[in-house]
């Protein structure tokens, strides 16, 4: 049942029941010495303790070990309101709706650029997605090095879409950017898709190319696997975060 809450959620609850637990022993006055910031340790390590005995993962027990504590440094320093919304504003810039799709920004390596460009028809026409572009670096090396194919990504993050917009109207005419939701998009039209996403979306995105992608056509995921499905080829990239390439034909 955990498995199918929002980990946004789950965090909420987690914070919520460990500042009313940490209420409750402060109006018991069984530790009446404690400062407010050993308070706000005591309700750190509790939330941290919550959310590895229900299993989040790892992040997040790190994420509540320090979140109230922060917030009580924070306020000591006086920080003014103005800066935190310009952090979050940033965040939003970069990430997007990352607290809803669960997938961060990455960014694939030039081993991996390396790799897809042997995968890739030399000749013959093909078309190319990558299904959350980022910046647009991968699709405009490939756009330059395959003149025969065309390339297509979508990006649903602000600011990554503005550069990769601005990378392929300065780059190539066979490489195009749109902003949106790749779940939205019909991968018929496609021969070859590529994803760079997380685990939590995988099932979902097998179910997605199951339904929609041509007999022949590829699916390339780097990184993260299908759960239950063997690929049918992998490729070591040996690249800065030992990634591997996964390769189902349909």
């Amino acid at each position: 049942m955990l498995k199918r809450i929002h980990p946004g959620i789950a965090a909420l609850v987690v914070q919520i029941v460990t500042i009313l637990t940490v209420y409750l022993i402060i109006l018991s006055q069984a530790f009446p010495g404690l400062s407010v910031f050993e308070w706000s340790l005591t309700q750190g390590l509790l939330a941290g303790l919550l959310s590895y005995f229900i299993r989040m993962p790892v992040w997040w027990v790190a994420i509540h070990l320090g979140f109230i504590p922060l917030v009580v440094v924070a306020l000591a320093w006086n920080i003014s309101s103005t800066w935190f919304l310009v952090f979050f504003l940033g965040l939003w810039l970069v990430y997007g709706k990352t607290y809803k799709t669960q997938v961060p920004l990455y960014l694939s390596s030039q081993r991996a650029n390396q790799a897809l460009e042997s995968l890739l028809p030399g000749k013959e026409r093909f078309s190319f997605v990558d299904l959350g572009s980022g910046c647009g670096g991968l699709l405009n090396n490939l756009a330059r090095t395959h003149k025969n194919g065309q390339f297509h990504g979508i990006e649903s993050a602000p600011l990554p879409f503005l550069i990769s917009k601005l990378r392929s109207f300065l780059g190539v005419p066979n490489c195009k950017i749109v902003w949106g939701d790749f779940w939205q998009q019909d991968f018929s039209q496609y021969d070859v898709v590529y994803a760079y996403l997380s685990p939590v979306p995988m099932a979902a995105l097998w179910e997605k190319a199951g339904k929609e992608m041509r007999p022949g056509s590829l699916l390339i995921s780097n990184t993260f696997t299908i759960p239950g499905v063997v690929a049918d080829e992998s490729i070591k990239l040996d690249d800065f975060s030992n990634s591997t390439l996964y390769l189902w034909k349909i």
